[in-house]
């Protein structure tokens, strides 16, 4: 059986102009609703609150953080929530001199993850250490693996619930 084939024109900048082409133009709504879930949508409360949350398995006992509403080792729904502290000990760490659009730091940036205290061993979140000095130099000197760390809040009226509640986290 032979595939249809069927006939083509190209296109030339003057049909449209001289309205050969029939085009509509429809302004782009790119609006979206997201839902962050029972175990995000409760944690960003928290953050606005100034607290961090984890969830906990009565199974195997691990707390969770970010929390989540099933333990990925148990396969089984979380049972309680549970308050957290806003410290905790670095796992790793990056020294970053280029921001995400290419542009040199003045000052260089220093992502790490977190692994929050009350929380089970291998869990930790994704945030900025800040008060670690002005150069790569400083930084290295003051930052490693196992630093003790604490979380800097934004004032409670400028909080939104979100992550960037924290501004970033400080040695302690």
């Amino acid at each position: 059986m032979e595939p249809w084939v069927y006939p083509s024109i190209a296109l030339k900048q003057e049909d449209f102009e001289e309205g050969r082409i029939r085009t509509t133009r429809t302004p782009l709504r790119g609006e979206y609703a997201w839902d962050a879930g029972v175990a995000v949508g409760r944690f960003l409360a928290e953050l606005k609150a100034g607290r961090l949350v984890g969830r906990r398995c009565r199974v195997c006992r691990r707390v969770m953080v970010p929390p989540r509403m099933f333990c990925e080792q148990c396969f089984r729904p979380t049972d309680t929530w549970v308050l957290l502290q806003d410290t905790g000990t670095v796992l790793t760490f990056s020294v970053c001199t280029v921001a995400w659009d290419m542009r040199r730091l003045e000052v260089p940036e220093v992502p790490a993850v977190i692994a929050i205290d009350g929380a089970s061993p291998g869990m930790g979140i994704l945030h900025k250490l800040g008060e670690v000095g002005q150069t790569n130099d400083e930084i290295l000197d003051r930052v490693h693996i196992g630093l003790r760390v604490q979380a800097v809040w934004k004032p409670p009226h400028q909080r939104e619930g979100a992550i960037t509640d924290i501004l970033y986290f400080r040695p302690v």
